[in-house]
């Protein structure tokens, strides 16, 4: 799943009332494309999937494929707890024409690690798409272990995982320990650089929806050797990554967008909007950052 270094997790944009708004989508597609993403990401958790209805996820696979046409990958986040719906997901997933999917590890219901490598094989014996693992167990209690990350990626179609635990010995252990075609991507921007320095492979990034262009500079300027020019990049952006997680994600991010002039709408409940001084630090921050 070599699918390029700059993931974009991509908000869904939704209209006054709440609903899935397709004409936003374009112009956040058309935007985030021309700011260096090279994949974009539908309905993960940045993108609410929590409170999107199958029937929303599947309509946005669909009008992304179609709409993006080649010119990024798109890749579907399918994963929930409940490995059957998956399944189903995933299958809706790859007739949409997706070009891969991202599972989470199942969240709440916090099977061994043994149920998570059952799970994971399972879902992946369904389809023939490119499967990345995504392990976040900051959000799902979950965590997968580099073990079994190891032992996952002998299957031919888990070609990537999201590492989102913020352990780079983990991450080190991965990469040492799998094959050259096995991709690691951080799931923490703040991360980035420091995990490209051990054998990462880029990032599936939420800073990417302000800083695309940047992120993407920073890891060209390390694969170019320009170590110096990636590490004051890295610096420079550590306020505005502290800033976009500043209140539960995605809520900063969305509201960041509509600072820098793309209209994305709000959040669905149980997330709330920014508080007044939540907006202020988000939007002085994305000032002084010259975004």
């Amino acid at each position: 799943m070599d699918f390029g270094h700059v993931w974009t997790a991509m908000v869904t944009p939704f209209d006054s009332v709440g609903n899935v708004d397709f004409d936003k989508t374009k112009k956040l597609i058309d935007y985030l494309i021309d700011h260096g993403t090279e994949t974009l990401v539908i309905a993960g958790t940045t993108g609410e999937s929590p409170t999107l209805s199958e029937e929303e996820k599947v309509a946005l696979f669909q009008f992304a494929v179609k709409y993006v046409n080649k010119r990024a990958s798109v890749v579907a986040g399918t994963g929930t707890n409940n490995t059957a719906s998956s399944i189903q997901l995933t299958k809706k997933a790859q007739l949409a024409g997706v070009d891969g999917v991202m599972l989470v590890t199942p969240y709440y219901n916090k099977p061994s690690q043994r149920g998570l490598y059952e799970h994971f094989s399972t879902i992946a014996a369904a389809t023939n798409l490119p499967v990345m693992l995504y392990n976040v167990p900051g959000r799902t209690s979950v965590h997968l272990g580099a073990d079994t990350i190891i032992e996952l990626a002998k299957i031919k179609n888990i070609t990537a995982v999201k590492e989102a635990s913020g352990d780079l010995e983990q991450m080190a252990s991965i990469i040492e320990n799998t094959a050259d075609d096995f991709f690691v991507y951080s799931g923490d921007d703040s991360l980035t650089l420091p995990a490209l320095s051990i054998g990462a492979d880029g990032v599936v990034s939420v800073v990417s929806h302000v800083a695309g262009r940047e992120m993407q500079k920073m890891i060209q300027a390390f694969i170019a050797g320009n170590v110096e020019s990636a590490a004051q990049i890295h610096r420079s952006l550590l306020p505005v990554m502290r800033a976009m997680f500043h209140a539960p994600n995605p809520t900063c991010v969305k509201y960041a967008l509509q600072v820098i002039g793309i209209d994305v709408g709000g959040i669905r409940l149980p997330l709330v909007p920014l508080t007044k001084d939540e907006q202020k630090f988000v939007f002085s921050t994305i000032q002084e950052s010259n975004l």
